[in-house]
């Protein structure tokens, strides 16, 4: 007599599209595929080419770190077994560890490392401040290679050990050493899963197995550090926009793992008796309004601080996440929770609609339009998106909202171009709070210019005092020059904080030892 397990068992393969369908599942092996729906599309494989977490999460997949950060944001060795250097040393050694073998099972070599740091300093923006300071990057031996700084640079291990957008992923040689801005056509690394590129479809599914040939550290997996142990043969990724969709395939089993579940469902899924609601990221997340510094109107710092007087924080976080629970307002251009939080200054986010709107009127908005580009398929940002477009109005702006997914937003906000040729004035977005936790790290407070993350700001001062603060001699400096950043963003305004929340993530009972880390990772996670 069929079981209620099986039964659904033959429901989720009969969902899956003809010719898409998991051999093993076919097979009755359920228990070995995890099957996860991930917060957007894959539209991309290269983890260089944008910050998009999803972009990154395809890397952790696929590709394996030098170093790795710990569930303490500790750095830890990672691919490199021992290495020589620290502090104000300017030459530091590597030794990778022994076995280290690329999907296609050629040897990873340190003839891979140095154009996968150089193409990935290209492009993140702690690499970009780590190859100011590097001389020269050599082969000592094929699993030996050698950093030459032409000055002190004592983060150098925190640059390469990074968590998040854009992580340093080792990649083979071929693909390291195209140009930056080639996205790479294959997606061979040494993690601990093999990309299946010919399953792969865009806006459908992606899929990934375990590779046999991965060597974990004998140690425990913590976050991205440590052990990377695979319990699982192959892991779907399953592209379902719709949330309610996706809500209800976790609730007939036809998917194991919902990434990023709309808030509104959460009391749907907490009754849920199979299914289970987990915060897996203790530093939460920090919504943000980046705006396009190139072009009218915000290329004009006073209309930039009229917005940022108009956002109310709650407005947004009320239309995001509704729950107190799982929200608060943050105001710092430091993650709320983190040693360099603070609120000086942030009466300019002042949520003053009248005083905003007499700050446009003396910055001279000349009813320049401003083009709102939004995801939906994303809702946290959909929902942001729409706040702002309603606030813009009220304050008198000329305001267009462009709604489409979220690879088409980050294909469009790439484009420099004024709005009215194919460009942008805003696009709303989330970090994980580590990224923004401090200026070595702190991608959208950048203001350098052409170099910078979408929405390219310039602004000297903030550069000289994040270039003060990598060099500061102690925590003491640190904290004092991070307060004296933070005053002059709020000047400048890169970008609007909206607010701090937490997103809850949702599995089947039967998924066990998710790892907590703002990161989903795929390793340690078992099927019961």
């Amino acid at each position: 007599m069929p079981t209620r397990r099986s039964i659904l068992a033959a429901g989720a393969a009969a969902a899956v599209p003809a010719g898409l369908a998991s051999p093993a599942l076919a097979q009755g092996a359920a228990r070995n595929v995890l099957r996860f729906i991930p917060h957007s599309n894959l539209a991309s494989i290269d983890p260089v080419g944008t910050t998009g977490y999803i972009v990154r999460n395809h890397g952790y997949m696929v590709y394996d770190t030098l170093f790795a950060t710990d569930a303490e944001f500790r750095i830890r060795p990672q691919m490199v077994e021992s290495w020589e250097g620290s502090g104000t040393d300017l030459v530091w050694t590597f030794r990778l560890r022994e076995g280290l073998r690329f999907h296609d099972n050629e040897p990873v070599r340190a003839q891979d490392v140095i154009p996968s740091l150089r193409r990935w300093g290209a492009r993140d923006s702690f690499g970009q401040t780590l190859m100011a300071a590097v001389a020269e990057m050599s082969v000592v031996d094929d699993r030996t290679f050698r950093i030459r700084l032409s000055r002190p640079f004592p983060l150098l291990i925190d640059a390469i050990g990074k968590l998040s957008s854009q992580v340093p992923f080792i990649m083979h040689e071929r693909h390291a050493s195209l140009d930056p801005n080639t996205p790479v056509p294959e997606a061979i690394g040494s993690g601990p899963f093999r990309f299946l590129r010919d399953q792969w479809v865009p806006g459908s599914q992606a899929v990934y197995e375990r590779f046999a040939g991965y060597v974990p550290r004998n140690e425990p997996a913590s976050s991205a550090a440590g052990g990377k142990r695979v319990h699982v043969e192959r892991v779907e990724w399953r592209i379902i926009p719709d949330p309610a969709t996706a809500a209800a395939a976790l609730q007939t089993g036809e998917v194991d793992w919902y990434e990023q579940p709309a808030f509104d469902l959460l009391p749907l899924l907490q009754r849920a008796r199979d299914v289970r609601l987990e915060q897996i990221d203790p530093v939460g997340s920090i919504l943000m309004l980046r705006f396009n510094h190139l072009h009218a109107p915000f290329n004009n710092p006073a209309i930039r601080r009229a917005v940022q007087m108009a956002v109310n924080q709650r407005d947004y976080l009320q239309a995001v996440v509704g729950n107190d629970r799982y929200f608060r307002e943050c105001k710092a251009f430091f993650s709320c929770g983190t040693p360099l939080a603070s609120n000086d200054g942030i009466e300019a986010i002042g949520g003053n609609l009248d005083r905003a709107r007499q700050m446009l009127r003396e910055a001279g908005y000349a009813n320049e339009p401003v083009v709102i580009i939004s995801p939906t398929d994303i809702p946290a940002n959909h929902a942001q998106s729409l706040v702002t477009q309603d606030l813009l109005r009220r304050l008198g702006m000329n305001v267009e909202l462009v709604a489409t997914d979220w690879g088409s937003v980050l294909a469009r906000r790439a484009n420099r171009n004024a709005p009215a040729q194919g460009g942008w004035s805003i696009f709303h977005t989330w970090w994980v709070g580590p990224d923004l936790a401090n200026p070595a790290l702190h991608a959208p407070l950048r203001t350098h210019g052409a170099n910078a993350w979408a929405g390219w700001p310039t602004d000297a001062a903030l550069e000289t005092l994040r270039d003060q603060f990598l060099s500061a001699a102690t925590p003491a400096d640190q904290t004092r020059i991070a307060l004296e950043m933070q005053k002059r963003a709020f000047e400048v305004v890169p970008y609007v904080t909206i607010g701090q929340m937490w997103q809850p993530t949702a599995f089947r009972r039967n998924v066990q030892d998710i790892l907590p880390s703002p990161v989903p990772l795929m390793w340690n996670v078992r099927k019961g």
